[in-house]
C-alpha cells in the first residue's frame, strides 16, 4: 500500500540512505538510493556535491542548489513538473536527493517530446523560465500514472541566456491566459517573501537575471 506523499516527503528528507548503484551515464555522480519506509522502501536519486564535475560557466559545487531551487519554483508557483526534491546530507556529503520516476516504457520518448502534450507546454515555458541549458529527451519522464516529470536541472539560472532544449515546438506562439496568470505567478513569487529561499541558493547576478528573464516573457507573451 502507498504511504501518504507528506510522509514520503518527510522520510526522503531524513530517512537513512541506503545506496543500491550508480548510473554511469551521468556526467556527474548520481546515486541509485532506497529510503527505509518500513515496506518496499522509496527509491530515490541521490547527486552529492562532492561528485560534481567542475563546469567552465557554473560556479562548482552548486548543482545541487539549482536543481533544489528548480523543485522550488516549479512547486511553490504551480508547474509541478519536478518530482520532489532536497537538499540533505548522505554517504558521500551533502548533495540533492530526489525522487524516483518509474516511466511507462511503453511510450516512445521521440515520438512523445515531439507531440503537443499540453505537460510539454508547461515544460518549455518552466525552461524558459529557469534557463535550462540540459534539456535532453532522457530528461523528459512520462510516467505510469499519466504525469509528465523532468529532471536534472544542475546547469540551470544561469545569468547568460543559455536555454538549449529539445522543445521547441512551441517558439515564437503566444502564450494562453493560464500561462500568463503561471508567469504572473511567478513573479509575484519572486517579489515576495519566498525570494529569500531562492537568494540563499543563487547568486544576486543570477536573481537579477531571472528577474529580467520572467519581465521579458510577460512583456512578449511568446515562446523564446
Amino acid at each position: 500500500m502507498a504511504i501518504d506523499a507528506n510522509l514520503t516527503e518527510d522520510l526522503i528528507r531524513h530517512g537513512a540512505i541506503k545506496i543500491t548503484g550508480r548510473l554511469t551515464q551521468a556526467s556527474n555522480a548520481t546515486m541509485l538510493a532506497m529510503i527505509d519506509d518500513g515496506g518496499e522502501g522509496i527509491k530515490v536519486i541521490y547527486k552529492p556535491v562532492a561528485g560534481e564535475r567542475p563546469l567552465w560557466d557554473f560556479p562548482h559545487g552548486s548543482l545541487a542548489d539549482r536543481e533544489f531551487s528548480t523543485y522550488l519554483l516549479s512547486s511553490l508557483a504551480g508547474f509541478d513538473l519536478v518530482p520532489f526534491t532536497t537538499l540533505r546530507e548522505g554517504p558521500f556529503g551533502p548533495g540533492a536527493v530526489q525522487q524516483w520516476i518509474e516511466i511507462d516504457v511503453e511510450i516512445d520518448p521521440i515520438e512523445f517530446f515531439q507531440s503537443q502534450h499540453p505537460d510539454l507546454r508547461k515544460m518549455a515555458l518552466l525552461d524558459a523560465i529557469i534557463n535550462n541549458t540540459d534539456r535532453k529527451i532522457g530528461h523528459i519522464l512520462p510516467a505510469k500514472d499519466g504525469n509528465v516529470w523532468g529532471c536534472d536541472h544542475g546547469v540551470t539560472f544561469h545569468e547568460d541566456d543559455k536555454l538549449r532544449t529539445v522543445l521547441w515546438q512551441w517558439a515564437g506562439l503566444g502564450f494562453t491566459d493560464p500561462e500568463k496568470v503561471m508567469l504572473q505567478s511567478v513573479s509575484t513569487l519572486l517579489g515576495s517573501q519566498v525570494r529569500s529561499e531562492f537568494e540563499f541558493l543563487l547568486t544576486q547576478s543570477e536573481m537579477g537575471a531571472l528577474d529580467l528573464r520572467v519581465r521579458r516573457l510577460l512583456e512578449s507573451e511568446v515562446f523564446p
